[in-house]
Parts: C-alpha cells; structure tokens; sequence
C-alpha cells in the first residue's frame, strides 16, 4: 500500500524551458512558410549571442557557467525576441538587442529569478525607441511580394544589407497591417477602404494570421502541460477584445473589430509566451487577471492613441512596475484570519 506523504516533484528549470521552446516550434515553422527562412538565422544570432553574453556575465559575477547556460532560460529570452523582431533585421541589431535582454535586463539584475521586467521585452523596447525605421520595416509574405528572395538571398541580406542586383527593397518589404492602419487613418480614408489592401486576411494580416494560430496552439499546450494558467492569456484576450468592441461599435468607420486586435500585431505571443513570465509577473490569481487586463487595455491604447503601432512591449515593461502593488493587493486571506 502506498503511503502519504504524496509530495509530487516540482518540473525543474531546464524541463519548463524545453517545453516552452517545443511551444514555440509551430510558430517558427509558420513564420519560415509566411516570410521564408531568414527567420532561422535570426533565432541562431539572438541563441549565439544569449548563451556568449549569459556566459561571459555568469563568468564576472563568479556564478557557475555550466549549471545556469544549460538550464535554457538564455534561449527562450532569445528566441521570444528573436520572434518579435523583423524577420529580415540586420545581424548587428540582433546582436545588440539580445545583449540588452540578457546583460542589461537579466544579469545585471541578479540572473534568473531576480528579473522585475520581461528581458525580451526590454531588447526588443531599446531596439524600437533607438532604430523605429528598421524596427518598422517587415517583410512582405512571400504570396504578396513583387520579388521572392529565397533562404540563401535573405541570409546576405540580413549580413550586408545587400539585395539581389535590380531589387528594389520595396518589391520584398511592406507595411504591417496595424502601422498601414494607423498611417491611412491619419490621411482621413475610411476603414472599409483601408481593409481593401491585399496585407489584410481575413482576420488580421495576410499570412500573421497563420503564426497567430500558431502561437495560439503553442499557448494551449503549455496550460494543458501546466506550464502557464488560464488566467494570464485569458484576461489579456479579453481586455483586448472588449476595448476594440466597444470602440468598433461606438465607431466602425475608424476603429478595427477585434479580430484584427487579436490576430493581427504581437498579441498571441504576448498573450501565451510574454506575461505568462513567472518571474516578472505577479503570483496570485487575481493579481494575474489584473496584470493582464491592465496589458491589454494599454495595448490597445498605443496602438489608436500612441505613436507606435504595437504597443505590447511597453505596456508589459510598465506593468512589470506595477507588479508588486498589485502581488501586495491582492494577498488572499490567511487562513483564520480576518482579511
């Protein structure tokens, strides 16, 4: 007979990243099918560039290298912003971006567990703030461009900056959906006319809605393996969705309908892999749904109001913030004690 206690074994760090990365491989299979396979060079620059800086800092703080750069946590940072970047971003902005997350916002801080911001998203903010044009410009998806480049073509590309003789680089890049909104807004077109552009699918951008699915599927494994609650994507879908209702039907001649808000931009990846950080996120229930509300409705904000077209990585950098506010409000009751 078996007898108590029953003590399940927590997963270690390693076995969560694993999982988390596996969750991932969908939407890297979409984005090489969308945009082709610069995507794979990206990933392999920002993981090389992770697990050096992890290493050399883990060296100048004295911490053992081995035991932290193999338990996986450099290689999520990585691929989650290598995954919020331009697929065709020039290396050294990579590089630079994923020595941000990993000196800046992981080590500098205490390495892993220590971390009050998301690193990606603090890389991926520095990035936008300090080149907006080349953070700004995407690739077309391969059904929509003038000019196809193949895997080797976007490899010198992304190392030289150079294109095939007589390519223009408007023949292989276009706006995104969300930037292409706001820029026509503000020259007074309808939004009936500026849906009309061949970027926009059914639901949110020509071929994004692809790698929205792909993130969504990758989110649902996750909770069904436990890695991640309901609570955090949940409220952060809804609050998304209620605010880009309520404007839609307050007025659907200037605001998107939600399914453009949900499947279009950063949102799934956001959703699923961004706030459900454990670390930069609060730990109570309540605190979680407020936390990822609180996201939601700044998003959406930045992306009618603000001046960029995504707003997702500053309002997680804000509310990370406001994490231990909300972690010291939301306390649940002890157990025979008043609350």
């Amino acid at each position: 007979m078996n007898r108590s206690p029953y003590i399940s074994e927590a997963p270690s760090v390693t076995s969560i990243m694993l999982k988390v990365m596996l969750a991932l491989v969908p939407a890297i299979a979409a984005y090489v099918w969308v945009y082709g396979g610069g995507i794979l060079v990206t990933l392999a620059l920002a993981s090389l560039t992770a697990i050096v800086t992890e290493a050399l800092m883990l060296k100048l703080r004295d911490r053992p290298v081995r035991l932290f750069i193999t338990d996986g946590s450099a290689l999520v940072t990585a691929w989650l912003l290598a995954l919020a970047l331009p697929p065709l971003a020039p290396w050294w902005l990579i590089v630079l971006g994923t020595a941000i997350a990993i000196v800046v916002a992981k080590q500098i801080y205490g390495g892993l567990g220590n971390n009050p911001f998301n690193p990606a998203m603090v890389g991926y903010a520095a990035l936008l703030i300090s080149f907006p044009a080349l953070m700004t410009t995407w690739p077309a998806p391969l059904a929509l461009a003038e000019f196809e480049l193949g895997f080797v073509d976007q490899m010198l590309f992304i190392f030289s900056g150079n294109l095939p003789a007589g390519v223009a680089l408007d023949a292989v890049t276009s706006a995104t959906p969300l930037d292409y909104l706001k820029t026509q807004l503000t020259l007074n077109h309808s939004l009936q006319e500026i849906t009309q552009s061949p970027i926009f699918g059914t639901l949110g951008a020509t071929g994004g809605e692809l790698v929205a699915a792909a993130y969504l599927l990758g989110g649902l494994y996750l909770i069904q393996q436990r890695i991640i609650t309901w609570h955090l994507p949940v409220a952060f879908l809804a609050a998304i969705a209620i605010m880009a209702g309520l404007f839609y039907l307050a007025d659907a001649g200037r605001f998107a309908d939600p399914a453009l808000h949900l499947f279009g931009g950063a949102t799934m990846l956001c959703a699923f892999f961004i706030i459900t950080d454990p670390v930069s996120g609060p730990t109570t229930p309540r605190g979680k749904l407020i936390f990822a509300a609180g996201i939601g409705i700044m998003t959406y904000v930045i992306r009618v109001y603000g001046g960029y077209p995504d707003g997702v990585a500053f309002a997680v950098i804000f509310f990370n913030i406001c994490v231990p506010l909300i972690d010291a409000y939301t306390q649940p009751r002890v157990f025979g004690h008043d609350k």
